[in-house]
């Protein structure tokens, strides 16, 4: 077990943490699941070493924390994202010098980034939540009589824009000028909504939860709103294609 002057070292300083030091942490939230320090110093570990278990304990922690804007502001706040540059570098560099041994799906996971940590930045709260409310139907039962056990979450109501940008993907909408004489002007007002919402950390939410359909079509509407980046959105999408034929 990790000892107290390890274990306030690390809290100083998060990013020095080791594979081991990450084990020993994870055994303290295992032991206190309520224990918000050693959640937050356990994520911080995980996003650090790129590991796949990030985005699951992602939730995870979500489900033992009380107020989740605080974790929002805490996995989007610069001393959390500190690595996230680095962390980019290093994984086309993996991409580049594994293509030789590697299968072509496996090399399409990589290249789209799949079980990479997701990076949510402060102004996609709403992605945020759609990762939380469309991956995980459970909550932690905290009654008085409970033993801490996770059960089936009753169903939450549809927030409106949870409604506008499901209903706008499951159409499959191509969105254009509006048209001078159009006389539908909420649907020409959903389609504005739709794509300020739209983000590609949003993309990759639907990538993770293997929603291809909807990450594709996620995609194309990123590459009308940043025609610059069109492209390598187009290269996205046909990388998803692939998945889908496998």
């Amino acid at each position: 077990m990790i000892k107290k002057e390890e274990y306030i070292k690390s809290l100083e300083q998060p990013h020095l943490i080791t594979s081991n030091k990450t084990i020993e942490v994870k055994q303290i939230v295992e032991k206190h699941p309520y224990f918000q320090s050693a959640r937050a110093l356990y994520l911080k570990a995980l996003k650090n070493q790129e590991s796949y278990k990030y985005n699951n304990e992602l939730k995870i922690t979500a489900a033992h924390t009380s107020n989740r804007t605080v974790l929002f502001d805490f996995i989007t706040s610069k001393s959390f994202k500190d690595h996230q540059e680095k962390e980019e570098k290093l994984s086309l560099k993996e991409v580049l010098f594994s293509k030789k041994k590697a299968t072509e799906k496996s090399i399409i996971e990589k290249e789209l980034a799949i079980g990479k940590p997701l990076a949510f930045d402060r102004n996609e709260s709403f992605s945020f939540n759609q990762w939380l409310q469309l991956s995980t139907q459970k909550i932690i039962d905290r009654t008085e009589n409970s033993t801490e056990k996770i059960v089936p979450e009753k169903e939450q109501p549809v927030s409106e824009q949870d409604d506008i940008i499901n209903r706008f993907i499951e159409n499959s909408p191509k969105i254009s000028r509006p048209n001078k004489n159009a006389s539908n002007d909420f649907k020409v007002k959903e389609t504005q909504q739709s794509s300020q919402l739209m983000t590609e950390t949003l993309a990759k939410v639907y990538l993770e939860q293997k929603k291809y359909d909807s990450a594709i079509q996620a995609y194309k509407i990123l590459s009308l709103k940043y025609p610059e980046k069109s492209g390598f959105f187009a290269d996205q999408i046909k990388r998803i294609q692939i998945l889908q034929k496998n």
